[in-house]
């Protein structure tokens, strides 16, 4: 028999459809439906249980000369000492530990007040009915929350305890007082008392705030925290502000208020020197009974109250001097007070004891925002040390200039002193308290003067910083964003089940699809048959039209790419294990075949398991296996099927022995020459390969083989047995049918076949015949 060579074909790689998994998924859109209302819903509670963060911020101007704004030229004139700011070290000012800490004092942040609600536990703040004070903690106070609850307006129960309010308390957490508020109403429902260690808190806080620069060439700065209660971060962010102010202010107060301190001192030693004086003078007076003084003497006490007068100024002056002098010896960076420049003229040296009080106030802003080894605090303490340098150099000038004016002045005065002589004993003593008196006075009028002064500069100092925005809170929450929440709940609603899809689809070994055995073979696909439950398994007649039937009259139409010439067409029906459908569409196939006027039999070679006589519930008492051994001739055993015309069966007969032997004898060659003289089409239903050697045998007695492939019940590893058995050509033109197709199930992948079907009471028509064709024509390539 000449057959055309059913050559390999290597298949393409093919990239997966999107569409086809795509209605993959569709086909259980119920299961997505339901995990993503469910996830829904979940993400719904979520946000119930979560607590609303409302972000609050706040906003400042630094006057910075270095980015275009210059300091008031009212305030220059006032003698103050105004600093060009550096944005970024305020920026680090103001988030320092050192002010959160100041904060934290005065607002009590680390004792937290709460209620528990039905979706958790809530901060009240202020709302509490009283203030909790910890005078002493222990470790059993950070652990656990207390629970705290109004018995009566005099009485607190903590924990299990009760207590009496407005005392210092020794209890298990430590010392405590419970102080409640006047202005709120007694209420019984417990309050949750969160105590956290202060460091904690205060670096939590620090952490949490963010200060930022709206530009780069910008001086305001934007403050902002993230909170639960907006009221909280209202007034956190406030008191943040007023402390930066204070601290500024003080820093900037400090030199005044040193002079300040400086010329109380003196003025109460002046003030206690003068009363003496003018004690002396009255008791004299008294004692002596003087009411007037000579004019000489009116003259010579002049001359000596000024030079007194003078005498007196350069002393200060020489005072003053060694004050300054004292400072300047100080090192670099160590912070003391800073001279008193009363008296002193020099411009000069008033000039570089300002910019040393300058630098040294630069330096300490300095320190407090970078370390030691900043290049910038080592420039700093250089230029210190060389205005020291130059300030040393002019006071020495200075006290030898003034040491000599002393020197002269007080040769003056042993002048005056020798023509005081002349005057009267008592008058000359008077003249001596007067002078006393009038030193002391104009001493202590100038120090007043000077007190007023100092005193307008220190209370006229402003910070450099001016509030342009007060804390405000946002009006909805930032966080939790609902939407994304449910962006998030929804998108794992979609994924869940397409991981359960997947995860299934991994773990399971059987053929799902038709993809499955695309990318495990390049056996060509000759048909699809669908699931359905049938009660007779001859599902394929005259008047049959479900859609099992069509597939198999779609098959039937195939079949005409596997024959060569006109001669009959022995096909060969196996599978790899039993129960994948062999038997039931070979026959049903057979049945399609004769409807169409085609004489066509059917082999049951099945000699171990045949179920074909069963499934037509025919008799089986004398069959193949007596052909085999020469007991009957063929039209002994030859049957018709029941209720088909040009249909026949040979079926198994008893169960042999050895059936791989009797397949291999010369009988078996006889048997098909016989057949193919007589019928156009010879099926043969054989055991499956994966069992027995029954249909490798056959193999070379058929023109084609057909393997079944039953949907969720071939293993796929089985393919890779039957890609082998295609690309050595152990069977002639080797084709899959994929058995058992359940659409409602995964394999839903929406194929077709390029063609449908219209039905109606004269039977049905094909479609698109032509794709029906290429289609088949590219499954069989070989052909």
């Amino acid at each position: 028999m000449i057959t055309t060579p059913y050559v390999y074909h290597q298949q393409e790689e093919k990239e997966p459809d999107l569409r086809l998994i795509l209605f993959r998924y569709l086909k259980n859109w119920k299961w997505f439906l339901l995990s993503l209302v469910v996830m829904l819903a979940i993400g719904y509670a979520y946000l119930q249980y979560q607590v609303p963060i409302y972000k609050v911020q706040s906003s400042i101007l630094i006057k910075d000369e270095k980015k275009g704004i210059s300091a008031d030229n009212i305030m220059k004139e006032m003698d103050l000492f105004t600093d060009s700011k550096v944005v970024e070290n305020e920026i680090e000012i103001l988030k320092s530990y050192t002010i959160m800490e100041k904060v934290n004092d005065a607002l009590a942040l680390d004792v937290t007040y709460l209620h528990d609600t039905p979706v958790g536990e809530r901060e009240i703040y202020k709302n509490s009915p009283f203030q909790l004070v910890v005078e002493r903690s222990n470790a059993l106070l950070y652990e656990a929350p207390l629970t705290i609850s109004f018995v009566n307006p005099t009485t607190v129960k903590i924990g299990e305890k009760t207590y009496p309010v407005n005392q210092s308390l020794n209890t298990e957490y430590g010392r405590i007082r419970v102080f409640p508020k006047k202005t709120a109403k007694l209420d019984t429902v417990p309050v949750i008392v969160r105590v956290a260690p202060k460091q904690e808190v205060i670096q939590s806080y620090v952490e949490n705030l963010k200060v930022e620069a709206t530009s780069k060439q910008s001086t305001v700065l934007v403050l902002s925290l993230e909170t639960a209660v907006p009221e909280k971060g209202r007034n956190i962010l406030d008191k943040i502000i007023e402390e930066y102010n204070d601290a500024a202010l003080k820093d900037k107060n400090q030199v005044a208020a040193n002079t300040l301190d400086f010329i109380e001192d003196r003025l109460q030693l002046i003030s206690g020197e003068l009363a003496t004086v003018e004690k002396d003078v009255e008791s004299y007076k008294s004692a002596q009974g003087i009411t007037d003084i000579s004019a000489e003497s009116q003259i010579f006490l002049q001359s000596v109250q000024q030079n007194d007068a003078q005498l007196s100024q350069v002393n200060i002056q020489l005072g003053a001097l060694e004050d300054v002098e004292r400072y300047i010896r100080s090192k670099a960076g160590e912070q003391g007070a800073a001279p008193s420049t009363l008296g002193l003229t020099d411009p000069t040296l008033l000039g570089l004891i300002t910019k040393v009080s300058e630098l040294e106030l630069q330096r300490e802003t300095l320190v407090k925002t970078t370390s030691e080894n900043n290049p910038l605090l080592r420039s700093l303490d250089d230029q210190i040390q060389s205005t020291k340098t130059n300030i040393r150099d002019n006071i020495q000038t200075m006290k030898n200039i003034l040491t000599g004016t002393r020197q002269k002045l007080i040769a003056h005065n042993n002048r005056f002193e020798s023509m005081i002589r002349s005057v009267p004993r008592k008058e000359r003593a008077l003249l001596d308290i007067t002078r006393q008196q009038a030193i002391k006075n104009n001493l202590y009028t100038y120090l007043l003067s000077k007190r007023e002064e100092t005193a307008l500069s220190y209370a006229s100092t402003i910070a450099d910083s001016r509030t342009i925005d007060r804390a405000r809170s946002t009006s909805k929450p930032i966080k939790p964003k609902k939407p994304l929440i449910f962006l998030l709940f929804g998108a794992f609603g979609l994924l869940i089940p397409i991981g359960v899809f997947a995860t299934r689809d991994m773990l399971n070994n059987r053929i799902g699809k038709r993809t499955d055995i695309e990318e495990l073979t390049s056996t060509p696909i000759v048909g699809e048959i669908s699931y359905a439950k049938h009660k007779f398994p001859l599902v394929v007649t005259s008047s049959s039209r479900s859609i099992v039937a069509e597939q198999v009259r779609a098959l039937r139409t195939n079949l005409q790419f596997l024959r060569s010439n006109n001669e009959s067409l022995a096909i060969l029906f196996t599978s790899s294990i039993s129960g994948e459908g062999k038997s039931f569409i070979s026959l049903n196939l057979g049945a399609s075949l004769a409807l169409i006027d085609r004489p066509t039999v059917i082999l049951e070679m099945d000699l171990r398991r045949p179920k074909l006589h069963s499934m037509l519930d025919m008799p089986n008492t004398v069959g193949l296996s007596n052909f085999l051994v020469g007991q009957v001739t063929l039209d002994e055993i030859l049957q018709p099927v029941p209720g088909m015309s040009n249909y026949y069966i040979l079926t198994s007969g008893p169960i042999p022995p050895n059936p791989a032997e009797l397949l291999v004898s010369d009988k078996v060659d006889e048997m098909f020459q016989q057949l193919r003289e007589r019928f156009q089409y010879i099926i043969v239903d054989s055991p499956p390969i994966g069992l027995v050697t029954d249909a490798q045998i056959l193999a070379d007695k058929t023109d084609a083989t057909m393997y079944v492939v039953r949907h969720d019940v071939t293993p796929k590893q089985h393919m890779k047995m039957v890609d082998l058995m295609y690309k050595e050509q152990r069977f002639r033109k080797l084709s899959l049918i994929l058995n058992s197709i359940n659409e409602s199930g995964s394999y839903g992948y929406g194929y077709g076949y390029g063609y449908g079907y219209g039905y109606g009471s004269g039977g049905y028509y094909e479609q698109d015949t032509e794709k029906k064709k290429s289609l088949l024509k590219r499954l069989l390539p070989g052909s």
